[in-house]
């Protein structure tokens, strides 16, 4: 944090009933709020369709009045008829891949979440998780094992996304030490840290 430690002695914030935060693939770190205020945008309304970052550029370009080749080439869709009108819209695959260790001690993986479905893959072990957010928003009841069909359906989509974007992938750390896992190495060994900051 910028006043106090984000994580050294105990928690500064919490996303709860969000699972984790910052840096990790679970909605505590991928679901955040939007608030916009304008003309046209209906006063006080509340829309749960989700979106992503890569939606704005589109969105800004229709409501500028652009034509919609301006758009071209763009991975996002424009929300605006959402801002005017309550509307249904038909579910569309949203991404994440994090090819790297956060330090929020976030994990490399992928994830796709399609409707009220979120599979995350975590690329160390290949660890497959699926959650129904509308039902378990703090994705405490992993779905993989019950629904394999629908794994292996989202799963396949997020291969095919990673592919088609041209994905880094982590691969094996030649320098890793299995004993820096443990738990307190940084706080036991002396010199850890400042090993650690020599190294990066």
């Amino acid at each position: 944090g910028l006043t106090a430690p984000e994580w050294l002695l105990r928690p500064t914030t919490s996303n709860w009933p969000l699972r984790e935060g910052k840096g990790h693939l679970y909605e505590g770190g991928v679901r955040v709020p939007l608030i916009i205020k304008g003309p046209g945008v209906r006063a006080g309304a509340v829309d749960d369709t989700p979106i992503s970052s890569v939606d704005y550029f589109p969105t800004f370009n229709e409501l500028a009045g652009l034509p919609a080749s301006s758009n071209a080439g763009v991975d996002g869709a424009s929300f605006a008829g959402l801002l005017a009108a309550p509307r249904s819209t038909p579910p569309r695959p949203l991404f994440w891949h994090y090819p790297h260790y956060s330090n929020q001690l976030g994990r490399p993986g992928s994830a796709i979440r399609l409707g009220d479905f979120k599979l995350i893959r975590f690329h160390e072990d290949n660890r497959l998780e699926l959650y129904h957010l509308k039902e378990d928003i703090g994705e405490e009841k992993n779905l993989a094992a019950a629904l394999p069909d629908k794994t292996r359906e989202l799963e396949a989509q997020l291969d095919a996304w990673l592919k088609s974007v041209n994905a880094r992938m982590p691969a094996p750390n030649p320098d890793y030490d299995a004993a820096r896992e443990s738990d307190g190495y940084w706080w036991k060994e002396p010199g850890a840290f400042e090993r650690w900051g020599k190294r990066n």
